[in-house]
């Protein structure tokens, strides 16, 4: 069962790790999103380096709330209570200092 915490504004928020091409593990806290993603992770792009993950697909366009705007899809390994899994990660400049998607 995956713990987490309720913010401030009901977001909910819970641990995972990265998993960089190395198998060093990053853990951090993500922000579940259910209205970002389907099954996916979004992540800004300065925190891409230190994980080396391959890219699948550049400059994606997608809706967000501050309008249309372009990601690059990476393949990304991510620990979610003790499970590993192969996601495609949506990598931008503009992202948050938080992690956001829904796995």
């Amino acid at each position: 069962m995956i713990a987490g915490r309720f913010g401030d504004n009901g977001e909910l928020f819970f641990e995972i790790q990265l998993v960089a091409a190395n198998n060093e593990q990053f853990e951090v806290e993500a922000l579940f999103d259910t209205g970002f993603t389907t099954g996916w992770l979004g992540i800004n792009s300065q925190d891409l380096e230190a994980l080396e993950w391959s890219i699948i697909t550049p400059k994606i366009e997608m809706q967000t709330a501050r309008g249309s705007e372009y990601f690059d899809l990476y393949e990304g390994k991510v620990i979610v209570d003790n499970k590993e899994f192969i996601i495609a990660v949506h990598v931008g400049e503009e992202l948050s200092d938080t992690l956001m998607g829904s796995l």
